[in-house]
């Protein structure tokens, strides 16, 4: 029923001819012209607001916006010389003048939204008998902040009213979904805030502080970068957030909590306002020493760049726009005047703000202004032509408005074809601006191209600005580096470090790390609870390496390898082998070379007295090939010694084998020949003589079958030179491998059955005549050579690397001097000292 009666209501209304009103009362535009064609601007033209007390009973009183920002009235300013160029231009939109309305956003989101609906509905309190008419703009340029721009378009986005922002950032609005109207003529926070990761990444500083304003710029801003300073590897120690309406003791808190922290960077993604309170808090608590890095929104502030700051800001790094040259800005700016419009109250704030006088006359007013006062003679951001990088922004706005209004009408490249097929101006639809705003592609009359991308954004180019003083103290914007989003990973990041100057402007470097790097030789041991850029320093272990700073991990070297002393690289291990040079393979060559000549000296003995009984009683051919045999056991052990290789693994073990073979086996023929003699009931010459055949065949079977079996080994399955690493880490033992195990012991147990077959003949002929009792003699070198071989064996099995070779060793040099002793020391005795024992009388026992 109530429906009914509201649309019954309605219906009478209509039929009385009732008109849309537009409820509350319109603003009007600080500044303004009527065009065919028309452009809203907003700006922060002040940058402080007081905000009325709300009682909800009466209507709101109006914001109240002071202290005029000269650097956004440049801006507004930069918008209407780019209009007033372009209708003075016979090339673009000719014939068809752009008009433009100038709104103060105040830099605050109530303001902003207040200003486009304003822009949207034009000054007239009464319209059609509908409300669907059209835009009183085609177009919006602005506003400086992220948060003011979002305001806006979320009214104006509903209508697909355009907007260009020249300040606004945040990579929030490069959403085409949300913002599908939205562009903007300067990158995005996504790139730059990638940017000063990468920036702080450079020079090491992995352990930072961050502050930023407390709206949409500075939050969105803020945690993109610490996306990418985590994945470069940069930490953040502390995140404070401040606003410009924030109370002194949260700004106090705010700078304690940095004067506190330990990093020595500081990223501030700050607006101006939050800028401006912060440093004067900072002065207020001596805030010096610290290394500042900025953005786009504050590093090329001239406002800033004063003598009052110097002690905090010099030195500080950021990334802005690329300044250019605006042929003619700096003349119209200088000819602005109060005088252009008397009725401009702004024109009139300027001016008293610029000169400190007023227009009013005033008791207390010391100075009156008379509007002859020239601009020429002051130097402030309005004024200041010398870094037109945003200003270049809105100056690309307003000429991407004009290019898309251009295609849209069809106009024509020159004034006579233009003239004849522009189309009407008269019935433009908002949504066709935005369509070709999306296609423009333009260069400016500095040679810079203007073009945006899917989501409304240009290419992102940043320059690295560093704050350096000049020769007179001042404090200057210089470029040291650049970065280019477009370029190849690897690419984007230019530096010219030399011209570099540092916070405090020190003449190096600051460092601003958590903990030191890690030398190399260590690596990181992440402290628990603390960022992984918090660590200590651990060695790395036996065979690992690290020969960088901080590493995670320490890399273990290749199997040939070994970590040096200060573990920093790897280096070839040790090759470990039994050597002439070294001790224990000197004195084995030495004992080596002393059985060899003992033998040989003994050769000479009985060489000397082979006529005598002894040596003929002895069997001096076997005796002869016995002491060969000798020596040549005694002459084995160095093929041990040395480096191994193929030929050397192959021969000393056949020469092992085949020598000791062939010495065993004329002591078994002399055993042999001794039993016979003395077993056999034929006289003993006639036996003696028999048995030479059977002795010399005794010698020959049992060293050829040696030589067979050593024969097959080398054949077959050969030794060769090993490089073992298992045994010992840090070393490589250079060993022979036997190739096959089973050859080895085939030779070595030949040899312990020739030795049990000797000790047994040996041991029955014991009991022959005491004065030829040669068998005695052998039985205990019998006994002497089985002991050590039977000893060798644990041995070699459990010993480590060059001492398998010297038990081997040992075992041959014990063994063979054991025969040597046992068997002619006792005849040599005789030979050289008791020669009147050497007689045929008392070999056969007659001299009692």
């Amino acid at each position: 029923m109530l429906l009914f009666v509201l649309f019954v209501g309605v219906c009478g209304a209509l039929e009385e001819g009732a008109n849309c009103e537009v409820l509350g009362s319109p603003e009007f535009p600080l500044l303004s012209k009527e065009g065919d064609i028309t452009i809203g601007g907003a700006f922060s033209i002040h940058s402080q607001i007081s905000k009325p007390l709300l009682s909800f009973t009466n209507d709101p009183e109006s914001l109240i916006c002071s202290r005029i920002d000269f650097r956004e009235f440049h801006f507004a300013q930069t918008m209407i010389f780019a209009i007033q160029e372009i209708n003075n231009s016979s090339s673009l939109l000719p014939n068809i003048s752009i008009g433009y309305k100038v709104y103060d956003s105040c830099g605050s989101t109530l303001p902003s939204m207040r200003a486009v609906m304003d822009l949207m509905n034009g000054q007239e309190r009464t319209l059609d008998k509908t409300c669907s008419g059209q835009s009183s703009v085609h177009a919006i340029i602005g506003t400086s902040e992220s948060s003011s721009t979002i305001a806006m378009l979320q009214i104006s986005g509903v209508f697909q009213i355009p907007v260009i922002s020249h300040f606004a950032t945040c990579a929030c609005l490069s959403d085409r979904k949300e913002y599908p109207s939205f562009f903007r003529t300067i990158p995005s926070d996504y790139y730059q805030s990638r940017a000063i990761a990468k920036l702080v990444k450079h020079f090491g500083w992995t352990w930072v502080g961050v502050v930023r304003s407390d709206n949409d710029y500075g939050n969105n801003g803020m945690e993109t970068f610490i996306t990418a300073a985590r994945h470069e590897g940069v930490c953040v120690e502390y995140s404070q957030a401040i606003s410009r309406t924030d109370s002194s003791w949260r700004v106090e808190r705010v700078v304690r909590a940095i004067h506190s922290g330990s990093a020595r960077v500081l990223v501030a993604f700050l607006a101006q306002g939050e800028m401006d309170i912060l440093l004067e808090e900072a002065l207020r608590q001596n805030l010096t020493g610290l290394q500042w890095v900025g953005t786009e929104s504050w590093i090329t502030a001239g406002h800033l760049a004063i003598q009052r700051y110097s002690g905090i800001l010099t030195g500080s790094l950021g990334f802005a726009i690329r300044k250019t040259q605006i042929t003619g800005l700096q003349e119209f700016l200088l000819k602005v005047n109060p005088s252009q419009n008397p009725h401009s109250d702004l024109l009139r704030e300027f001016w008293e703000a610029t000169f400190g006088c007023s227009f009013k006359s005033k008791l207390y007013v010391q100075k009156q202004c008379s509007g002859s006062e020239r601009l020429e003679d002051k130097n402030n951001p309005f004024t200041d032509v010398s870094e037109l990088r945003i200003s270049n922004n809105v100056y690309k706005a307003v000429y991407a408005v004009a290019h898309a209004m251009h295609n849209m009408l069809g106009c024509g490249p020159n004034d006579e074809a233009v003239y004849q097929s522009c189309k009407s101006k008269d019935n433009l639809q908002i949504k066709e601006v935005v369509k070709h705003l999306q296609d423009v592609n333009f260069t400016l009359p500095s040679g810079e191209r203007v073009i945006f991308d899917v989501n409304g954004d240009p290419a992102a180019i940043y320059e690295l600005v560093n704050w350096q003083r000049n020769p007179v103290g001042g404090i200057t914007f210089v470029a040291v580096g650049s970065y280019e989003a477009s370029l190849p990973n690897g690419e984007q990041f230019v530096m010219n470090e030399p011209s570099t100057t540092w916070a405090s402007e020190s003449p190096k470097r600051p460092q601003s790390v958590c903990s030191e790097s890690c030398l190399p030789g260590f690596r990181q041991a992440v402290i628990k609870g603390k960022p992984i850029c918090c660590f200590s320093c651990i060695a790395c272990g036996a065979g690992e390496i690290s020969n960088s700073s901080n590493p995670a991990e320490c890399s273990r070297c290749p199997l040939e390898y070994w970590s040096n002393g200060d573990h920093s690289q790897c280096v070839p291990k040790v090759i470990e082998f039994l050597s002439f040079g070294e001790t224990m393979g000197a004195l084995l060559t030495t004992l080596s070379l002393l059985g060899a000549s003992s033998t040989l000296l003994v050769l000479c003995v009985f060489f000397r007295f082979h006529h005598t009984p002894l040596v003929k009683a002895s069997n001096s051919e076997l005796s002869f090939l016995l002491l060969f045999s000798l020596t040549l056991c005694f002459l084995c052990p160095l093929t041990f010694i040395g480096r191994p290789t193929e030929w050397s693994c192959m021969l000393r073990h056949t020469a092992f084998g085949t020598t000791f073979a062939l010495c065993l086996s004329c002591i078994l023929a002399k055993t042999l020949a001794v039993v016979i003699a003395f077993k056999a009931k034929s006289p003993a010459n006639t036996i003696i003589q028999c048995s030479a055949p059977l002795q010399k065949m005794t010698v020959l079977s049992c060293t050829l079958l040696q030589v067979l079996v050593c024969v097959l080994w080398s054949l077959l399955v050969p030794p060769f030179p090993f490089k073992n690493t298992a045994y010992a880490t840090e070393r490589i033992i250079l060993q022979c491998n036997l190739g096959s195990p089973i050859g080895f012991w085939a030779v070595l147990g030949y040899i312990g059955l020739l030795a049990m077959l000797c000790f047994i003949l040996a041991f029955l002929a014991r009991k022959v005549p005491d004065n030829f009792n040669e068998a005695k003699f052998i039985t205990f070198s019998m006994l002497i050579f089985c002991a050590v071989w039977v000893t060798f064996i644990p041995a070699y099995v459990s010993s480590p690397g060059k001492f398998t070779v010297a038990v081997e060793i040992f075992a041959m040099l014990g063994s063979s001097f054991g025969l040597l002793i046992c068997i002619f020391a006792p005849k040599c005795y005789i030979l050289l000292l008791t020669p009147e024992r050497n007689t045929k009388k008392h070999m056969m026992g007659r001299n009692k």
